[in-house]
């Protein structure tokens, strides 16, 4: 019988002695790796090609966010799933936007989370009923309407394109003549006018919705 070849990624020992034990249950699944930061679960995905990374977000060295980029670009046959908790969710439309096959909370259930490995091992999709809410509003909130986008001025849309480009604020007032605190002060509006949140949903909202050049 093939097992499903599993690596667990959390930066606390006990975390992943307990979702060891849990998916140890079936027969079916087998851990293969482990890792306590994303740094080190790359190099450990590298060595050896899981089916399913069960991945962390919140850890030192390298974020589970960064980790799973590395690790979709490379693998992207390999299936992710985020373990979270509620306090998380602010990342969950950047996950699923990398490539995370599946999202769930910490205090899962045993049976939904051997249910949710091998679902995304057989190429399937999952996210905890509690987050799917979440996810749509984000989803909604990055897709609206052209009549319901605010209108930004020349120099706002100047700094959303210097953000989308990746620049830092000091780098946006050299490329703009302008200091960094007014720079601050552009993005502060931006994000107060499209109702988001970051630079990075600022982002995306620009590249989905047309208002930058790409």
């Amino acid at each position: 019988m093939n097992t499903i070849k599993i690596m667990l990624v959390d930066d606390h020992a006990l975390i992943r002695q307990g979702l060891g034990k849990i998916l140890g249950l079936d027969p079916e699944l087998e851990i293969v790796t482990e890792a306590a930061d994303g740094a080190a679960a790359v190099a450990s995905v590298r060595q050896h090609q899981p089916d399913v990374v069960l991945m962390d977000i919140n850890m030192p060295v390298m974020n589970g966010l960064e980790a799973t980029r590395i690790i979709k670009q490379e693998y992207p046959e390999i299936g992710v799933i985020a373990l979270t908790i509620h306090d998380d969710e602010e990342y969950v439309f950047e996950l699923v936007n990398i490539g995370v096959s599946g999202y769930v909370l910490k205090d899962v259930e045993a049976e939904t989370l051997i249910d949710a490995v091998k679902q995304v091992a057989a190429g399937k999709s999952i996210i905890h009923p509690d987050i799917t809410a979440k996810l749509l509003d984000e989803f909604k909130r990055l897709h609206r309407n052209e009549t319901d986008i605010p209108k930004l001025t020349s120099r706002e849309k100047e700094v959303l394109q210097s953000i989308v480009k990746g620049l830092s604020n000091k780098a946006i007032g050299e490329q703009l003549y302008i200091s960094e605190k007014t720079v601050k002060n552009h993005i502060t509006n931006i994000l107060r006018k499209l109702d988001l949140h970051d630079r990075t949903q600022a982002a995306i909202f620009a590249v989905k919705n047309n208002l930058v050049k790409v």
